[in-house]
């Protein structure tokens, strides 16, 4: 699992970077659709004698996705609110992506021991397909999402730039 967990320490500095060359969301996008690669090739390579030098594509594949993914897509979340609500957004950014991966790990265990089970090594890649796939299913769907859900027009204050009153903050309510 190394090079899917190394990776990102070589690739995300240059996510940095595109992301403020061409904008976070083609670089998140980018990092989902490699992750949903690395996830499927995986399913795809996953035999009961697959030597690590078949796996070792897969993992490079999702690392780099990774690597693509997390840095800018927290960036994306900060640069969309005002500066008084980033500590909620940043709250709500690490809560919903602790839930994600708990639930996304929730579901594919169970794919997996429906599937599949640990009593020998074929069991074993009966389940771990359905549940590679299923996955990889599920993260290029996020990568569309990132694609097609409407950008915002700018990091400012959206409410004030249209004419209205801002929102009410705790600071404000406490006056």
């Amino acid at each position: 699992m190394l090079p899917w967990t190394g990776m990102p320490m070589l690739v995300a500095p240059v996510a940095g970077i595109l992301s403020d060359r061409i904008g976070g969301r083609p670089v998140v996008a980018a990092g989902l659709f490699l992750q949903a690669a690395g996830l499927g090739y995986m399913a795809w390579v996953a035999t009961a004698d697959a030597s690590y030098a078949a796996q070792l594509p897969a993992l490079i594949i999702s690392g780099v996705g990774m690597a693509l993914y997390f840095a800018p897509a927290a960036n994306l979340v900060m640069s969309s609110v005002r500066p008084q609500e980033q500590g909620i957004a940043s709250g709500a950014n690490n809560a919903l992506r602790e839930v994600g991966g708990a639930l996304g790990i929730a579901i594919m265990s169970s794919i997996f021991s429906a599937q599949g089970g640990y009593e020998s090594a074929q069991s074993f890649v009966d389940g771990l397909r359905p549940a590679l796939v299923t996955g990889s299913a599920v993260v290029a769907l996020a990568a569309v999402a990132a694609l097609v859900i409407p950008a915002r027009r700018g990091a400012g204050a959206p409410a004030e730039a249209a004419g209205q009153a801002p929102a009410p903050t705790l600071e404000s309510a406490s006056r």
